[in-house]
Order: structure tokens, then sequence, then C-alpha cells
């Protein structure tokens, strides 16, 4: 049988998960409001909902970190592709940085051991 979840009140919340996933999405945002650009906008959308679900199935499940690991990894070669190219620390360095930093907490939580509750 599938391993029960312990109900949500009771589960540690990702909040840097979900914190990253806000940066992600207010971005995005961001760049509509500023220069009018709707693939920022799409995007920054896109990929803060996907990085938002992450950190909710890491809230369920800490080992759980596949979607979020696909989401940061995605963004670190998107957005350190146009860091590199443009070489502006806004907004693509600041993703890039946020999502490197991400790849390495999601590295580190698929190495823990459980914890006993």
């Amino acid at each position: 049988p599938a391993p029960r979840r312990k109900p949500l009140g009771k589960m540690a919340v990702d909040w840097v998960g979900f914190g990253y996933a806000g940066l992600v999405a207010s971005g995005g945002i961001l760049g509509y409001v500023k220069a009018g650009s709707v693939p920022s906008l799409v995007a920054g959308l896109l990929f803060g909902t996907v990085a938002g679900f992450g950190a909710y199935q890491i809230t369920r499940d800490p080992k759980n970190v596949w979607l979020s690991l696909i989401a940061s990894g995605a963004l670190t070669g998107i957005m350190g592709m146009r860091f590199y190219n443009s070489r502006k620390f806004m907004p693509a360095g600041l993703v890039a940085g946020a999502s490197i930093l991400m790849l390495g907490r999601l590295g580190m939580k698929m190495f823990e051991k459980p914890h006993k509750s």
C-alpha cells in the first residue's frame, strides 16, 4: 500500500520553495508591467505555478522534490544563458542565482535521512 502522509497541519511547510515560486511569478508580472513583455508574464506565471506546486508536494512529502527540481533546473539553464549573454543581473542573474541555490537545496534534500516524529 501507498505510504500514509501526515495531515498538512503537522508537516513543515516548504516556505523557501513557496518564496522561490513567488519570486519567479512576480518577476514575470514585473516584466510585463515594466516592459509589456507577454512572454515574461506567461513564463513567470507558468514556472511560478510549477515551482509553487512543487513546494506544495515537498510540504506533503519531503522526498518528493522532482517537480521543484525540474522547474529550478530549467530556470537555471534558461536564465543562466540569458545572464551569460546579457551580463545584466536583473532579472536573469537574480533568477539564475536563486535557481542555483534551489538546486543545491533540493539536492541536499534528496540525500537527507528521514526524521522520526
